[in-house]
């Protein structure tokens, strides 16, 4: 089979397009045909390894100090069709159409992977494969914020980094709980993001928002690039900071500022419940949240899509789309 190689640390350069063993799913594991599968930022910090300090070390030892040892193809979400199962497998049946979250896993760069049964749950038929395969980082990851900032109708929310995977899901479903939703990014997204539904937009290599005098009662940071003094403080009373992608010093003080205010700032790393497919179907199904794809790029330019990711400029997602001969 076809699959994107990442041999060494470094620029987009480092994927190459290769021939490799087309795998085999174990007794409880499904083979997955992949159709498509995304570029995300996290893919971009993987490949090249910049990482806060908290995570350098156990991510090092994990996929290997000098060089990736452990993986070898790079990918964290796909949709495809399930090509194979294992003896013991029986949530699915070939032909049966998916999504899934490989985690650290990785892997869908390729034209197949095998996956554990638990791993993937059914496509939205509504969707294409191109749009699915947005939905179990972005939609998955854009759910668990809104969750956790605990959301309620009437309430304001700012979103900081509104413009990629998980922020425009983020912001469609803050709207579907009925939130007024101000979205911070650059000049260059700023008319997507409302015409996703943003009540208010600020770009922010012209504004500070913590500078403008206005409160929310939730801010969530999907890039971990907000002032957190500054973000705090324009919380209301009992306000929640979200932050989706912590640094160290941001853990350490959001943990002092939850414990001596009435403030709390939140950190956690999102799980891939079905539930949370299911609900996140039903509001697709009634048209309240949709996914937004700013570029397709086939297989075998997985490294232009990176280099395109790394600019900052990307709206929504960036799809790799997988051809077989025989799609349907």
């Amino acid at each position: 089979m076809k699959a994107i190689i990442w041999t060494k640390y470094g620029p987009p350069e480092v994927l190459q397009l290769k021939e490799v063993e087309k795998p085999t799913p174990k007794h409880d594991e499904v083979l997955v045909k992949v159709y498509a599968t995304t570029v995300l930022a996290g893919d971009c910090e993987l490949r090249r390894f910049k990482f806060p300090i908290a995570y350098r070390l156990p991510l090092r030892i994990f996929m290997g100090l000098i060089k990736p040892k452990r993986i070898k193809i790079l990918g964290q979400e796909l949709a495809g069709e399930i090509e194979a199962v294992g003896n013991d497998v029986t949530r699915f049946k070939k032909g049966d159409q998916v999504i899934a979250a490989t985690m650290l896993r990785l892997g869908t760069y390729a034209e197949y992977v095998c996956l554990p049964e638990t791993y993937p749950v059914s496509k939205p038929a509504s969707l294409t494969y191109e749009e699915a395969a947005t939905i179990p980082t972005g939609g998955i990851y854009g759910l668990h914020l809104l969750r956790k900032a605990n959301i309620q109708s009437g309430q304001r929310v700012l979103i900081f980094g509104a413009g990629g995977s998980i922020g425009t899901y983020a912001v469609q479903i803050a709207k579907s709980f009925g939130a007024e939703v101000t979205c911070v990014d650059s000049p260059g997204k700023l008319d997507m993001l409302r015409s996703i539904g943003a009540d208010h937009v600020v770009d922010y290599t012209q504004e500070d928002f913590t500078r403008s005098g206005e409160t929310y009662d939730a801010i969530i940071d999907v890039v971990g690039k907000s002032s957190f003094s500054g973000s705090v403080l324009s919380l209301k009373q009992n306000g929640r900071y979200v932050l989706g992608n912590p640094g160290l010093s941001g853990m350490i003080r959001g943990g002092w500022i939850s414990r001596t205010t009435d403030k709390k700032v939140i950190f956690e790393s999102a799980s891939h419940r079905a539930e949370d497919y299911i609900f996140l179907k039903e509001l697709i199904e009634a048209g309240k949240i949709k996914p937004v794809i700013d570029r397709r790029y086939p297989l075998e330019h997985t490294a232009e899509a990176h280099r395109y990711v790394e600019t900052g400029q990307k709206k929504g997602n960036v799809v790799i789309t997988v051809e077989h001969d025989n799609k349907m």
